[in-house]
């Protein structure tokens, strides 16, 4: 699990610093300051290899660093990698990469996943890897449709892919198919709308046999056709399931236990979610290798970007600051900072939304925005003119619900005033 990440002249600012917590870590920022990058050198620093292009000095930087540093060692900072321009790569100072127990899964926003699995993915000391290469790479990347139909290279089936391996668990109706119906209902969105796997369809002429999801309203839709809320849910469970079952069976080749850690890292973790799933998810998450493994002493550590106040709410009663932290990319005087942000209960998640961690000035339409900021200037003028104060009155009434807040003091502003 990832400790400490120091990035020095690499990405949006000179330097960004992050002391990761143990269990949840939530990065929060505007678009374009850096979140997604720091996601994917925290996946980098953990499998060493890149799950899309490699990071690079900006064009002019010649001396450039990424260090980190792992739980459970004394230094921090046990690893140095350095900039060379020559051969356009990072260096080690140590020559070699060190074995690191644990599983890392890394979800992209665009449906793809990157897999690093210490039984199949591990490389040797001294940086010499086994030698079936075609079969024992670095990591495995799955472009989104490789997620469904499966990943091949060089003329190997690395993964049969969501259909296919659904279809084949079902029919077995073994271990791995219990295991996807557990971690299904671990990361359903409420008990009510319980993700349970249905018959099987064919779509037109096509031979293949299609798993479909039963809903609620008693229809089996083949999970091809689910929504893209849906999709991410049951691509996140199979992955989850896919890795688990063949790590196992990897383990047990190469004489080792399974892993006892596993790290998620998960880029924009509310996307395509209902405001029902977007509470529930970490907390599915935080006991879904429980779920998977039937063991309760599996360590999980969560990096993950959000933009969602609602899903920061949900985190009220399980926030833990010992184990927890919240994070946020902030633009200062035309420079990107990384700082945490204190964590308190705030109650609900317009409160998040104008949060430091978030910064929204008002949650509200733009036009109401601008309509409470001219209210906000005539409550501060002694003569306001009463012309201008009906006319915002006018727009306020436009915009604002009978219900709100602010009615009460701009009410007896307009009473005191004898305006109407």
């Amino acid at each position: 699990m990832l400790r400490h990440l120091t990035l020095s002249n690499v990405g949006p600012a000179p330097r960004l610093e992050i002391d990761f917590a143990e269990r949840l870590n939530l990065v929060t920022g505007d678009n374009g300051l850096g979140k997604s990058f720091l996601l994917d050198v925290a996946w980098w620093a953990l499998t060493q290899t890149w799950a899309r292009e490699m990071a690079r000095p900006a064009k002019g930087v010649r001396e450039a660093a990424i260090t980190f540093g792992f739980r459970d060692q004394q230094d921090p900072n046990v690893d140095v990698y350095r900039w060379a321009p020559g051969n356009q790569a990072w260096n080690s100072s140590h020559g070699g990469r060190y074995e690191r127990p644990g599983m890392v899964l890394y979800a992209h926003v665009d449906g793809g996943y990157a897999v690093w699995d210490p039984a199949r993915n591990y490389w040797a000391s001294g940086g010499v890897s086994r030698p079936n290469v075609k079969l024992q790479l670095p990591g495995y990347v799955f472009e989104s449709g490789d997620v469904w139909a499966g990943l091949e290279r060089e003329g190997h089936w690395l993964c049969e892919g969501l259909v296919r391996d659904w279809a084949s668990w079902q029919k077995e109706n073994g271990e791995a198919f219990r295991q996807l119906k557990a971690v299904l209902d671990g990361l359903s969105p409420s008990s009510e709308e319980k993700l349970v796997p249905g018959g099987f369809a064919r779509l037109g002429f096509d031979a293949r046999d299609i798993p479909t999801l039963r809903m609620p309203y008693g229809q089996d839709v083949p999970v091809v056709h689910a929504s893209a809320g849906m999709r991410r849910i049951i691509a996140l469970a199979y992955m989850l399931v896919w890795t688990w079952q063949e790590h196992v069976k990897a383990s047990e080749l190469v004489g080792r236990p399974p892993a006892r850690e596993i790290t998620f890292i998960i880029d924009e973790i509310e996307a395509h979610l209902h405001p029902q799933w977007q509470r529930r998810i970490l907390r599915s998450l935080l006991g879904v290798m429980e779920v998977l493994t039937g063991s309760s002493d599996v360590r999980v550590q969560v990096i993950a970007a959000t933009h969602s106040p609602l899903l920061l709410a949900s985190l009220e009663p399980l926030f833990d600051p010992e184990r927890d932290a919240l994070w946020t990319l902030d633009l200062v005087d035309h420079e990107v900072k990384l700082s945490k942000v204190h964590w308190c209960r705030r109650g609900d998640a317009n409160r998040w939304l104008t949060s430091e961690a978030l910064d929204l000035a008002v949650p509200r339409s733009l036009e109401a925005e601008a309509a409470l900021q001219q209210a906000d200037a005539l409550l501060r003028q002694a003569e306001p003119d009463p012309a201008e104060l009906r006319e915002v009155n006018e727009e306020l009434r436009r915009l604002l619900p009978d219900d709100d807040s602010f009615w009460a003091r701009w009410g007896y502003f307009l009473e005191q005033r004898g305006v109407g």
